[in-house]
Order: structure tokens, then C-alpha cells, then sequence
């Protein structure tokens, strides 16, 4: 079994900062793409950054700027330094991985972290 354990979440009020983690554990030959996703009350999960076993990042328009990604392979953790915190930031931030468990799987399989609450206050 492959985990993925989120932190970092918390209050802060609006211009602040905030570091999340996502930490990999479990049966993991290699990981591949990363990404963060966040879902607001009422409204559908969306992807906020991703960022390829190379280190390529991808980011939401609307986080340009502000949030960072970035991974460290050799721990198999995964951040995400958001600044310049809005309140349409608030959300509960997921991690999503893509990873091979064994050398002879080709195939990549999924695994969701079980989410961290961001709040900002304004």
C-alpha cells in the first residue's frame, strides 16, 4: 500500500503564507507527476499545480506568482509554499501521485492524500 500524508494546512489571515507537504510512504518503486488540488465548499476539486519527476511545474492561472511547487525525490515529498494568501484560496488542499510499485509494473497507479483545511481570513 502506497500513502500519501498532507500538513501544513492551517488560519491565516489574508497576505500570509503557508507551507504544505506531502510525504509518500508505502510500496514505491519510482513517482512520476505530483500535483496539488484543492476543492472549496461547493464547488468541484480542481488542479492547483503539478510538477513532473523532472521538476517541470504546471500552475493555475489564478496561483501564478504566489505558489511554488516543488519536490524532493530522494525523500519522495512533494511542497507547495503558497504566499500572498487570498480568501478565495480557502480550501482543502490533496496531493495526487502517480507511481510505479514494483521495477516489472509499467503501468502507473493513482494514490490521494486525505487532505489538508487552508483558511484565510480576511
Amino acid at each position: 500500500q502506497v500513502q500519501l500524508v498532507e500538513s501544513g494546512g492551517g488560519l491565516v489571515q489574508a497576505g500570509g503564507s503557508l507551507r504544505l507537504s506531502c510525504a509518500a510512504s508505502g510500496s514505491i518503486f519510482s513517482i512520476n507527476a505530483m500535483g496539488w488540488y484543492r476543492q472549496a465548499p461547493g464547488k468541484q476539486r480542481e488542479l492547483v499545480a503539478d510538477i513532473t519527476s523532472g521538476g517541470n511545474t504546471n500552475y493555475v492561472d489564478s496561483v501564478k506568482g504566489r505558489f511554488t511547487i516543488s519536490r524532493d525525490n530522494a525523500k519522495n515529498t512533494m511542497y507547495l509554499q503558497m504566499n500572498s494568501l487570498k480568501p478565495e484560496d480557502t480550501a482543502v488542499y490533496y496531493c495526487h501521485a502517480y507511481y510505479r510499485n514494483t521495477p516489472g509494473n509499467v503501468r502507473y497507479l493513482e494514490v490521494w492524500g486525505q487532505g489538508t483545511l487552508v483558511t484565510v481570513s480576511s
